[in-house]
Order: structure tokens, then sequence, then C-alpha cells
């Protein structure tokens, strides 16, 4: 069976382009703001979905994410509920959600309270398609991989800048999907630049591995979007909508999940191919 990442970037490498994948916490405000955000997000852009579920000591995320895990776990948001949210959204089969990638940045302490079988299989039936564990070593994502394989789901891990590059090695051979690649040394956060060192770290990390390679931590701007363009596959853009996700608490839900789209939409365009490589022949 083939897994939805697959199908994505072979479609978006065969296209020349690159993916948007926003990233929204779970139950923040609540659940209902959840598929309302899937919903917009997919037609405004957003080829991949990365749903967090809260965990009360996150380990790489910032304030911003940080906070709106404790929201969600302030109004009681259970991991059952999340996975009862997604797989409604896949049962519905309605519109681009039903085929878009959904991955879940979960803490490994979840995935061992429930167990990794009993995580694994309800999060592969529930409809998601990858799992990215930003707190599972190397050295114990082997039983992971395996479990995770038998079950069609992606084992996504993190390489950073300060990962040596023996480790970053074994890292990307043990990674299915994609590689997320943590843009700085640091946590989650919004940030005005671009690292000048990215673009040799990342065409290092391409001679180690074919698979699609996305960066994220700190992408917050369109302007930022299109510089990491062309080193990558893929911009994973987090903070900067929790950010604006926070908001729905004090203002209509609708309009804040339109501006969010709308935000979306205009990295979206700076990342589509140039204009001539799809412009006709001259006569």
């Amino acid at each position: 069976m083939t897994n939805r990442i697959d199908t994505l970037f072979a479609r978006l490498a065969a296209d020349k382009r690159k993916a948007l994948m926003p990233f929204l916490t779970a139950g923040d405000p609540d659940l209902g703001a959840t598929v309302q955000a899937l919903n917009e997000f997919t037609t405004r852009g957003a080829h991949i979905i990365e749903v967090g579920i809260p965990y009360s000591d996150p380990i790489a995320d910032g304030p911003v994410i940080a906070a709106s895990y404790h929201r969600a776990l302030e109004h009681g948001i259970k991991v059952a509920q999340i996975f009862q949210t997604v797989r409604t959204l896949r049962a519905e089969r309605s519109g681009a959600v039903d085929q878009t990638p959904i991955v879940a940045m979960v803490s490994y302490a979840i995935i061992h309270r429930h167990g990794v079988e009993s995580f694994l299989e309800e999060a592969a039936t529930a409809g998601f398609d990858g799992l990215i564990v930003p707190d599972l070593p190397l050295e114990e994502a082997t039983r992971v991989l395996e479990v995770a394989s038998a079950r069609n789901l992606k084992l996504i891990q993190l390489i950073t800048p300060a990962t040596p590059r023996e480790r970053a090695s074994r890292i990307a051979a043990s990674t299915t999907g994609f590689i997320y690649y943590v843009s700085v040394v640091g946590i989650t956060g919004e940030r005005t630049g671009v690292p000048s060192e990215l673009a040799d770290s990342v065409a290092w990390l391409r001679t180690q591995t074919s698979l699609p390679i996305c960066v994220g931590f700190g992408v917050s701007t369109p302007q930022q979007a299109q510089a990491l363009a062309p080193i990558c596959d893929g911009i994973i853009i987090g903070s900067a909508i929790v950010r604006r996700m926070a908001e729905a608490i004090n203002r209509p839900r609708n309009e804040v999940v339109h501006e969010i789209g709308d935000f979306l939409a205009e990295i979206a365009r700076v990342l589509e191919p140039a204009q001539s490589e799809h412009a006709p022949p001259p006569r």
C-alpha cells in the first residue's frame, strides 16, 4: 500500500515544486478549530500537515507552541479524541483533506505510555501517515521503525546543525518518508533570518540520503520560505501559525482561520516554480 507521503513527494518532484507543511496544535483552542484549520490549510496551498499532540513537557518546542500545548491540556484534550478527529475527517473523504498526508508530532513518552504497538496501530487506523518523535534517540528507534513500517507509517526523524555527520548519516538511514532538518540550534520559534551555513549542511545531507529534506524551526515569513526553497524539498511553518491561532481564543474562529489561510497562501505563492518553467515554448 502506497503511503500518501511518498505519493506527494514523487508528484512534487516531478513538478519541480516544494512542499508547504504547516503545523498546528491539536485541540487549541478546541478540536472544532483544528478541523476547520485542517480543511482551510488544504485549500490554501498546504501539501502536508503536521499535527502536534499536546504534551506537558515538550522537548524541542519554544514558548509559543509550548503554551498552545498547555492550553489544550487544560481543556482536557486526549490522544483518543485527536485520533477520532482525524479518523472522522478521513472517513468523510471530503475535498483535499482526504489525500493530504497528516503527520503527528508526538513525544515518545506518550507512545511509551500507550504502548508502541497500540499507539502506532491507533495512529495508522485513524489516518495518520507518519510520526515525528523528537525525543526518540537513534539507538532506540529500531523497534518503533519496525512497528511503523508494518503499519505503513513513516518514522520521520530530526537532524540538526549540531548533529555530528557520522550520526546524521545513521539517522538518515533509519528515517522514512522525509528528513526533518532543523534550521537552527535551539527550540522552535520565529526568527528573522536564515543561517548562512544551512545550504552547505543540506547539500552534504543529500549525499547521504535520497529522501526529501524539509526544513523547519523558525521559518515565519514568505521571504524566508523563498530563500530556503532552492536548497530543500519542503518548508515547515510552526510557531508563526500557532501564534496566530491563539488569537481565536478572543476573536471569531472563522476570521482567524481565514487569516491564517491567507498567510499560507502567500507562502505557497512564493514556493511556486518560476513562471518561465511552465511557459509554453516560443513560436
